[in-house]
């Protein structure tokens, strides 16, 4: 399983580099926040999502593996890649396709922080839905970086379990992209 995540991977990233001026990252992060005021420990962290932005076209994505999120704590790790919650055996990614809405907006060629809806098709446990927020562009010489922060529903993705009706689990966790190209 790892040697075809890593394949794939490979395979994505090489696919970007012939593009023209395609962004790729292999090591970009993404976190969720699903914490309730009984229980802080629902967080998560995957530092090795992939993902791409074209500055020509504002076309960007990203593609996490479920079991790529780690916990602080073991026993939340193994309950949310369970079948009662992500079934992260049958549903083994989480990606986002879409673009940024106002690239005019972005100066690529100058130094600065920029500000842009973002729309795009997030699909997770097998479900997709329209997601729009607001991206962060910082151009910094070469160096581009995109930053989002947005909340979606559980249920919008059919993800359920015991400890989301119970209140230890948010029903709307926070999601935050952050990729350096």
């Amino acid at each position: 399983m790892k040697k075809t995540i890593l394949f794939l991977a490979l395979a994505f990233t090489t696919s970007f580099a012939f593009a023209q001026k395609k962004l790729v990252t292999t090591s970009a992060t993404i976190s969720f926040d699903a914490t309730t005021s009984i229980d802080a420990l629902p967080k998560a962290t995957n530092n090795t999502a992939i993902a791409s932005l074209d500055p020509k076209t504002g076309a960007v994505a990203f593609e996490a593996t479920i079991k790529g999120f780690n916990f602080t704590n073991p026993k939340i790790q193994e309950h949310f890649n369970g079948k009662g919650w992500m079934d992260s055996d049958q549903f083994a990614l989480a990606t986002f396709k879409g673009k940024l809405s106002d690239l005019k907006k972005v100066n690529f060629k100058k130094n600065g922080t920029y500000k842009v809806p973002v729309t795009g098709i997030l699909t997770i446990h097998g479900v997709s839905n329209a997601v729009t927020s607001v991206a962060t562009v910082v151009v910094n010489g070469k160096k581009i970086s995109t930053n989002s922060d947005f909340s979606i529903a559980l249920a919008d993705y059919k993800v359920s379990g015991g400890a989301i009706g119970a209140g230890k689990v948010a029903k709307n966790p926070t999601i935050n992209v952050q990729a350096d190209f």
